[in-house]
């Protein structure tokens, strides 16, 4: 089976709601019912950039792997406020387990599994009629059963 986006993008939007306590919204901003902060500032929103063929057999093969390409703005009120949030999004996605070098916080992809992930680019603080963006774009690279 090749890689699908988006069970990977739904895996990384769970974590992110589970480690930072924040909303999550999926190419948009979270709707007010979303679990577990609605739509009130600070959330994030997580968009999918894509991916290339990885190191495994070639892409599409069904045992493909690939490098997926995600992108997470963090949005607020204040430019310190977003910085915070920022700052939760890049250490659930790199913190480490103390002593082994394991990721701390799982990406849980079904039919799949995360085996790296990398701060590809951080373009930092806009600002646009008093709400504040902060965008940061993930590599993760993910292998399927057999890869």
């Amino acid at each position: 089976m090749s890689v699908s986006g988006r069970q990977v993008a739904l895996a990384v939007q769970a974590m992110l709601v589970s480690v930072t306590g924040r909303s999550c919204g999926y190419g948009t901003a979270p709707s007010a019912d979303a679990q577990p902060t609605g739509n009130t500032i600070p959330y994030s929103v997580l968009y999918e950039l894509g991916q290339v063929a990885g190191f495994g057999p070639p892409f599409g093969d069904a045992d493909a792997d690939a490098r997926v390409y995600l992108q997470v703005s963090s949005v607020g009120t204040t430019a310190e406020q977003v910085s915070l949030h920022a700052d939760k999004v890049r250490a659930a996605f790199l913190a480490r387990v103390p002593g082994s070098g394991a990721f701390l916080n799982p990406i849980n992809v079904n039919g799949a599994r995360v085996i790296d992930r990398a701060l590809d680019q951080e373009d930092g603080t806009t600002v646009a009629s008093s709400t504040y963006t902060y965008v940061q774009r993930f590599a993760l690279t993910v292998s399927t059963p057999g890869s």
